[in-house]
């Protein structure tokens, strides 16, 4: 009576008399042979019934005879429920004591034979798998349902351990009336009210560790794309305000958390991409979250991305604060944690990566084994390529950037040619470098009279200190070789260099003094002495602050000491800066001699001192004799005082400069400085003929930039590549050749430049087609079948970058996929833009969406932008921005 699948089997005759004994006797041993062998039986499902009744009809059913006096009656679970309001199951109830456990088709053919008590439910249960056993869970998972809108008004509901987490959120959708079409996130608050999301909706109760006694809250996604557990909180906007504004969906601005331009740049862009923006807009995520994928993010960082997007396209938010989305960037990327500055590129790069792998459609990757050309068609390798990646990542980062470009390697030693085929996700382009370099610097003379000059010059971009000097003795007909480079800041010499050294190491604004032969080159230093003793540092010395540019001096040997040193800093500093600033105003007038301090001591040089001293006060009175100067000069202070100092200014020497190049020090009395220092006239200096001529800006064309991103080059030392033949590394040559392109192509231009040598921001303009950019010349890739993808672009998105190497600020430009018009994205202010105005300088990573794909825009563009000035463009009152901070 029993097939391999332990069903029974029936004939028609048995089944159109459902009393007929006989049939209830196959039933019953039919469920029998199912209970003892439960583990290995297919049924999903058993119901609870209770023993009495059971061991009845068992009883009825055994004696064969229909009008026995044992017939069973209606289904009757009674004695199992605490009360028959709630139903709920008696606490320790026993299998084959208090109930017995029946398969769904047994269960099915008693219901119909005898029917239910009215009113009660069958108690119908699952079959768990648990981590050692299958079992049927007689006792269901109680928890508390309600929303987080109304978290007063709670129901009670049982699910199973088996059920999944989307048959809770269906069933409070059911049970509380919210549309099937919202966006909903739930969260367990267990019984000590910690809460926890639950991000896996395909995760079953007992996974989730859902357990009796815990309540499931589930909110809504709010019109503005918030959550209500995260509503923004309005800094300088009411709520009212900020629920009544109506904007253009995406044209939102994003606040600056502390250096965070890299990221808002980067979000922009992306926000502007319309495949993957209504991908998010759409919620298509939700069914594509991976949260097994060890490579992923659990869903988190396309979930925090998604928040994002749906505030800014909500159309509600002037700007909207990303700060739950860097505090999730940075769990997953340590580069990214704190609030230093970045690189937008390098986050696009993780950013990308991480959408992708949290999205991937594939659970379980299978290893490939990748396979070289071997001689075979290109079209063959290709195609294969392409297939295995497809067959590991599938997602909609690949379907919208992903792209295929050829790599070609050559042994330069046995010409093996390996040839493979690399997906991409965007292009980094070299610019084309100049090996020149602009310099400014400044040339300080030992002239005493003559004031330092600019000067710009030309020199090899690796070339070294002499090179420069080279180029500047052109200019100043001084011997290169009388000449030291110093690097000064903050009222120091930072580094004095050495003319073998390169300047690569140099900045472009240094200065360079002249020295002379058979001299000693003496670093001077200005410091400005306090009203009060350092009594702190142990001694009862003044401190010092220092002031002003720092001087190099050539010093004949003969002359280092104080006497002489005096005398030569004081004629160094006398056309420069010693005048008496008391009488500024007076500029036809000097400071009498009276005015003027000298040293006490009386020199034997004394008339080339009194020459020193007229030509210091030239209004020194004709009749006042040399032998009265001389005596109210011993009675007079000196200017200042002289003091062997450290490179860093301090009056003890440092053991770290070994005396090889002497520093001193001249300290001003607060008194004189403020009388005799004039600091205006200290900090003039000329400019030569050659800072006049204007800087030519280097202008490439972004094909070039292209063309060199397909130019054949030899792999650096650093990075060779294993020859399968010669079973050794090899410097191969190997030129990269594009195959096909993505929807979406990112073409991030390499304008930081890193080598061994150098580091520097290439500022070159690039120009890029705002529309056709066309890449079918570059296209490997010629014969292409009819309905495949156009090779033409236009321009949607570019991220900028302004400054420099150690600092800078990013911003954006995009284009609206709604209404087409162009926008500037600064951090959290937005304004309008013309496209005359995105080809800059500062362009770093720009955004092209292929023709075929482009969608016309669904609204009109505001009226009047073409005409309007940029300043004048700016969207609302400064007074409208605000910032919003979420919990």
């Amino acid at each position: 009576v029993f097939d391999s699948s332990n069903k029974l089997l029936v004939n028609s005759e048995i089944q159109k008399s459902h009393k007929n004994i006989r049939h209830q006797k196959f039933v019953l041993l039919d469920m029998q042979h199912q209970q003892q062998r439960r583990k290995l039986c297919g049924c999903k499902m058993w119901y609870v019934v209770e023993h009495r009744w059971f061991e009845q009809w068992k009883e009825f059913v055994e004696t064969g005879d229909q009008n026995s006096p044992s017939f069973p009656g209606q289904i009757n679970n009674t004695e199992l429920f605490e009360d028959l309001d709630s139903y709920h199951l008696k606490e320790r109830l026993v299998e084959n004591e208090d109930f017995v456990l029946v398969p769904a088709e047994a269960w099915h053919k008693l219901q119909a034979w005898y029917g239910m008590v009215d009113g009660q439910p069958p108690l119908e249960r699952k079959v768990v798998d648990l981590p050692s056993t299958l079992k049927v869970e007689i006792y269901p998972v109680e928890v508390f349902l309600c929303l987080h809108s109304n978290i007063e008004n709670v129901i009670t509901a049982e699910f199973s351990r088996a059920d999944s987490i989307l048959s809770i959120q269906k069933a409070m959708c059911q049970a509380f009336s919210v549309p099937s079409s919202s966006e909903c996130r739930l969260w367990i608050k267990s019984l000590d009210s910690s809460c926890e999301r639950l991000r896996n909706v395909h995760m079953s109760v007992l996974d989730a560790c859902l357990s009796s006694g815990m309540t499931v809250i589930m909110e809504t996604r709010n019109a503005d794309g918030t959550w209500p557990s995260s509503r923004p909180q309005i800094m300088r906007n009411s709520a009212e305000e900020q629920d009544s504004y109506r904007g253009q969906p995406g044209v939102c601005g994003l606040t600056n958390l502390g250096n965070t331009c890299f990221m808002n740049s980067a979000l922009q862009c992306l926000s502007n991409t319309p495949p993957l923006t209504e991908y998010f807009l759409q919620s298509s995520y939700l069914e594509e979250l991976n949260f097994t994928n060890p490579l992923g993010m659990k869903g988190e960082i396309a979930e925090a991305y998604a928040d994002v997007i749906k505030q800014m396209w909500s159309g509600r938010h002037y700007s909207v604060v990303p700060r739950v989305f860097k505090t999730k960037v940075g769990h997953f990327a340590s580069q990214f944690l704190g609030y230093q500055q970045h690189d937008s590129q390098e986050l696009l790069s993780f950013l990308l990566d991480g959408l992708h792998e949290d999205l991937n459609r594939v659970k379980n990757k299978e290893y490939i084994e990748l396979r070289d050309a071997d001689g075979r068609p290109d079209q063959e390798v290709a195609e294969e390529a392409w297939r295995n990646h497809r067959r590991r990542n599938d997602s909609v980062i690949v379907d919208t950037f992903h792209g295929l470009f050829k790599s070609t390697l050559v042994c330069p030693e046995c010409h093996k040619v390996s040839v493979t085929f690399d997906p991409f996700c965007y292009l980094s382009v070299p610019l084309p470098v100049s090996k020149e370099r602009v310099m400014e610097v400044f040339f300080v003379s030992l002239d005493p009279y003559a004031k330092p000059v600019q000067h710009r010059v030309v020199v090899p971009k690796a070339g070294k200190v002499s090179d420069l000097c080279s180029a500047l003795s052109e200019m100043t007909k001084v011997p290169p070789t009388q000449m030291v480079v110093a690097d000064v800041f903050n009222h120091r010499f930072y580094k004095i260099y050495n003319a073998d050294e390169s300047l690569s190491c140099i900045l472009d604004r240094d200065d360079i003094f002249q020295q002379e032969e058979e001299q000693v080159l003496l670093a001077l230093y200005l410091r400005e002495r306090s009203h009060y003793r350092d009594y702190g540092s142990g001694s009862s010395s003044y401190g010092t602050t220092l002031f002003g540019h720092p001087l190099l001096l050539n010093v004949p040997r003969s002359s280092c000491n104080e006497e002489a040193l005096y005398k030569l800093f004081l004629q160094r500093l006398s056309l420069d800066a010693c005048r008496d600033s008391s009488r500024t105003s007076d500029t036809s007038s000097e400071p009498p001699a009276e005015q003027m301090p000298q040293p006490c001591k009386v020199t034997e040089e004394e008339k080339e001192e009194e020459k020193l001293e007229q030509a210091c006060s030239p209004t020194v009175l004709a009749n006042e004799q040399p032998a009265k100067r001389r005596a109210c000069r011993k009675k007079r202070k000196s200017l200042f005082t002289i003091q062997a100092v450290n490179s860093n200014g301090m009056t003890e020497r440092g053991t770290k400069d070994g005396g090889t190049q002497p520093y001193v020090a001249i300290d001003w009395d607060p008194e004189m400085k403020k009388r005799f220092y004039n600091e205006n006239e200290a900090e003039k200096y000329v400019k030569h003929t050659s800072m006049e001529v204007p800087q030519q800006q280097t202008t490439v064309q972004l094909q070039e930039c292209i063309e060199l991103f397909t130019t054949v080059e030899t792999l650096e030392e650093e990075n060779p590549w294993y020859c399968p033949v010669c079973k050794k590394h090899q410097l191969a040559t190997k030129k990269l050749d594009l195959w096909s392109l993505p929807e979406v192509l990112i073409i991030h231009l390499k304008r930081f430049s890193y080598t061994k040598f150098t580091r520097e921001k290439l500022d070159s303009i690039v120009e890029f087609p705002l529309r056709d950019l066309d890449f079918s010349a570059c296209l490997l890739r010629k014969n292409l079948s009819n309905g495949e993808p156009l090779s033409r672009y236009d321009l949607i998105a570019v991220s900028n970058h302004y400054g420099g190497l150690r600092d800078g600020h990013y911003t954006s430009y995009a284009k609206n996929k709604d209404n087409g018009q162009w926008y500037y994205f600064d951090d959290s202010k937005v304004t309008y833009a013309r496209e005359d105005q995105i080809v800059t300088n500062a362009a770093y990573v720009l955004f092209y969406h292929r023709q075929d794909q482009i969608r016309k825009p669904t609204l009109p563009a505001p009226d009047d932008i073409t005409s309007c000035k940029a300043e004048d463009t700016e969207l609302g009152s400064a007074a409208s921005y605000f910032n919003m901070e979420t919990e």
